[in-house]
């Protein structure tokens, strides 16, 4: 068998006439002569009835007290509708299909509930119903702890389950189908020519994903890496290829992106820079900030440290608690709220002199302070104040023509 795994999110079975696109797509792999496992997300998106943010509310709305365990039984109902629903529509196409809850399938997880990790999957009972000519539709975003308790995996879980069954089954390819075409070179809300991407490396699109680009869980890519699977970002609504996420030899064998420095733009906002002088004498600053901020398990980045101080940053909405803790140390932190990170990624940038130089010309032509800089190998973050965020997503992606 080849094994094709379709994952489809909540807007891509919201409404009947999405609901036929997904039909047809599993059809058109039926037709190429594909066994195809169907991973589904909850319908719809917030103020939907079956959404996940939805039955979050319920909880809200009854009691606000329901424990972690049996949150995760009613969180998992959403994609339980979305199975049952869809494995009675192909039922009545004429398609054979049985339905799974994520244990049903074979994902086993640790008790870390609402943020659960898959720890094995044993996926005999898919492959069987495959061997049966059934398409298997599993309910995504779930799995089963040792003891038998629905777990659930967290923001992105579907994407997950997906990427992870497709790993289990040596799926040929993991097509994860979504609103939009592909992967852009941005956020088409805020540069309206940004660009479908024909292909990227995991480590590409998994920064992407991890600095602000929405399309694809990076946990989900991180398991399709490892497992070497082929990962397609799809439009639901549309027969275009989207993009093909790959191996980086793989991306230059496609010929089309060689002299490609940077593949993309990513944000994201609401995010305060610390900056904490060092008192004289005191030489183990860095030990006492980084050990108040976990201790409040806040969550730092762009960390910068010198002999003179540190610098850093936290997400605005803990930049309170970070500086209750610091001044508790007797410091005094200057803090910089309403910040915006602006990341230039992309797998050909490492070792090619000038990239630097081109993004400070981008943003001093637009009279945009950089606050703070760092790079890796693959992706250079700015942090800019928050009001010159979109002129900067739009000026760096003129600067390296990513519309072209």
């Amino acid at each position: 068998m080849k094994i094709l795994v379709q994952k489809f999110g909540g807007t891509s079975l919201s409404t009947a006439e999405a609901r036929a696109h997904v039909i047809e797509h599993i059809r058109e792999a039926i037709d190429q002569g594909l066994a195809p496992v169907v991973v589904v997300s909850a319908m719809g998106r917030k103020g939907e009835p079956y959404a996940t943010d939805t039955l979050l509310g319920w909880i809200s709305q009854n009691g606000d007290r329901l424990p972690a365990r049996e949150r995760d039984m009613l969180l998992g109902c959403g994609e339980l509708i979305s199975a049952a629903t869809l494995c009675s529509l192909l039922q009545a196409e004429g398609i054979p299909a049985t339905a799974f809850t994520g244990a049903q399938a074979g994902i086993k997880t640790n008790n870390d509930y609402g943020n659960a990790q898959i720890i094995s999957i044993s996926p005999e009972r898919v492959i069987e119903a495959l061997q049966q000519g059934l398409v298997v539709i599993v309910a995504g975003f779930q799995g089963a702890a040792a003891s038998g308790d629905l777990t659930t995996l967290g923001r992105g879980g579907s994407d997950t389950s997906a990427t992870a069954l497709g790993a289990a089954l040596k799926a040929e390819m993991v097509d994860i189908f979504t609103d939009v075409s592909g992967i852009l070179t941005a956020d088409p809300r805020i540069v309206e020519d940004a660009k479908a991407l024909e292909v990227v490396s995991y480590a590409e699109i998994c920064n992407m994903a991890h600095l602000g680009a929405k399309v694809i869980h990076p946990r989900a890519v991180e398991v399709a890496m490892h497992a070497g699977i082929p990962v397609r970002v799809r439009s639901t609504f549309s027969r275009d290829p989207g993009t093909l996420v790959t191996h980086p030899d793989l991306v230059r064998a496609a010929g089309t992106v060689h002299d490609r420095f940077v593949t993309g733009i990513a944000h994201a906002a609401g995010i305060s820079q610390i900056r904490v002088a060092a008192p004289e004498g005191m030489f183990d600053l860095q030990l006492r900030v980084f050990k108040a901020m976990a201790e409040e398990r806040i969550s730092v980045d762009f960390i910068n440290v010198n002999p003179l101080g540190v610098t850093y940053t936290v997400f605005d909405s803990e930049a309170k608690r970070a500086i209750e803790a610091l001044q508790e140390l007797g410091l005094s932190p200057v803090v910089t709220g309403g910040c915006a990170k602006v990341s230039i990624i992309g797998g050909g940038m490492n070792g090619v002199p000038g990239i630097m130089a081109m993004i400070v010309e981008a943003l001093t032509d637009q009279d945009i302070h950089i606050l703070q800089s760092a790079d890796s190998n693959t992706t250079i973050w700015a942090l800019v104040e928050g009001q010159d965020m979109v002129q900067a997503v739009r000026a760096l992606h003129r600067k390296f023509k990513l519309n072209k």
